[in-house]
């Protein structure tokens, strides 16, 4: 199963470091969202990604120009008529989700891999809205795409292991790391992780300690690159409520219940990073 054409879904933040690393490992790649300008803007980050590599003299300009090259604009996913692989990188919303996967199927021809970026929802749900889930897969990438190596590969309950085999070597191929992994709700990642970071914010919700003295013990205590509140500011308190609801939907157990300090934050619109406010202020 060889896959030369991508077209990732969401020319977003994740979208576009897909689409990236992608081009730069020698695939024609397909970025796709909903308007022209949304693209351009995925197009703009990505040329400011390539131009730091070429000021750190980690690639030169005629690479840089070549891995531009290999990108295509996308504003029908009437495109996945062209894609070995279709890589959807939407919200995290099972009904956006599914309708994609629809439409993907109705278009991709019959040898395309389906995959989902999903970082905590079930990969055979999304299989079940299309014919041929055999073919669908998880490739959760994480946050920075370019910078970090992990992808967790998730196995929908129809994955055929030809499918499997072909996203391993094309993970590998983007100079990744793959982790296969089953499919239960959050696979490992979030599964570990955000449980962590709600149970930092139970404890600030609490008022064991400040922000700052939780994200110094888990920096300084537990070897952390940064603490679990500036990590969830990162990630976006909204994106860490939902999958906490995934969590504590999925598993129908308490432990996973979101601290209610994090749902006060995002229905007043402190989101984090994006949101210049969350758990610290930004500019």
């Amino acid at each position: 199963m060889e896959i030369r054409n991508v077209l990732v879904v969401g020319a977003g933040q994740m979208g576009s470091g897909i689409a990236q690393v992608c081009a730069q490992a020698g695939y024609q790649v397909y970025l796709n969202d909903l308007q022209e300008d949304i693209v351009e803007k995925g197009l703009d980050v990505i040329r400011k990604n390539l131009d730091r590599q070429v000021k750190k003299e980690r690639m030169t300009e005629s690479e840089k120009k070549s891995i531009l090259e290999r990108f295509i604009i996308s504003t029908d996913l009437k495109d996945a008529e062209q894609a070995d692989i279709a890589i959807e990188a939407a919200v995290e919303n099972m009904e956006i989700k599914t309708r994609i996967f629809e439409t993907l199927d109705q278009y991709a021809p019959e040898h395309a891999i389906l995959a989902s970026n999903t970082s905590s929802l079930p990969i055979t749900e999304i299989a079940a809205a299309t014919k041929r889930p055999g073919k669908v897969i998880g490739m959760h990438f994480m946050n920075p795409v370019p910078v970090m190596k992990l992808v967790e590969i998730i196995r929908g309950l129809a994955t055929e292991d030809e499918v499997y085999q072909a996203i391993e070597n094309m993970t590998k191929s983007l100079s990744k790391v793959p982790v296969e992994v089953n499919d239960f709700p959050g696979f490992v990642s979030n599964r570990v992780l955000m449980p962590m970071i709600n149970e930092a914010i139970y404890t600030l919700y609490e008022g064991v300690a400040t922000k700052e003295a939780i994200d110094e013990v888990m920096k300084l205590g537990m070897n952390h690159p940064m603490g679990p509140l500036t990590l969830a500011d990162f990630i976006g308190l909204d994106t860490c409520l939902y999958i906490m609801e995934t969590l504590h939907e999925g598993f129908g157990d308490d432990k996973y219940r979101p601290c209610p300090l994090l749902r006060k934050y995002v229905k007043a619109g402190w989101l984090g990073k994006k949101a210049g406010r969350g758990f610290y202020m930004y500019e």
